[in-house]
């Protein structure tokens, strides 16, 4: 099987870093994702994510450190959610990190609401899979951090 390259992009003032690497299993979205075309944007990494469950690492890291994300990247996002969470190998953990602000990282049912959707997505999964959130500020220090399980 041909191994899967690294997939690097540089962030815009409307779309997000993306560093997907394949040798480490750690993705990485950050910034803003408001991008006026996200098909052009989102169809590679999911193209990208789709081979990489073909062959995982162990375990997978999805870190989505978004500002700011409108709806047709949250469509995208809950997309390559589902696809990690196919990955078949038994032995495999999928641990999403997710990125608040922490003046609402204070209230933690107001953000397993905010998370619904994803975790509707993960209760499916057929791989273990952890939620991480994180509470940051304005820098992007993490001050706060826990784990929910699902």
């Amino acid at each position: 099987m041909k191994e899967l390259k690294n997939m690097f992009i540089e962030q815009t003032d409307k779309t997000p870093l993306v560093d997907l690497n394949y040798i480490s299993g750690e993705l990485l979205l950050s910034g803003k994702s408001i991008p006026i075309n996200a098909p052009r944007i989102f169809e590679p990494i999911l193209d990208w994510v789709n081979e990489y469950v073909k062959n995982p690492r162990q375990t997978t890291n999805l870190r989505l450190n978004l500002e700011y994300f409108n709806t047709a990247s949250s469509i995208w996002l809950a997309k390559i959610v589902k696809a990690l969470t196919g990955i078949s190998k038994a032995e495999s953990v999928l641990i999403l990190h997710i990125y608040f602000p922490v003046e609402d990282f204070d209230d933690i049912d107001d953000i397993k609401d905010d998370l619904s959707p994803v975790i509707d997505v993960i209760s499916t999964a057929s791989i273990s899979v952890g939620l991480k959130i994180y509470g940051t500020d304005e820098s992007g220090k993490v001050l706060k951090e826990s784990m929910i399980f699902i």
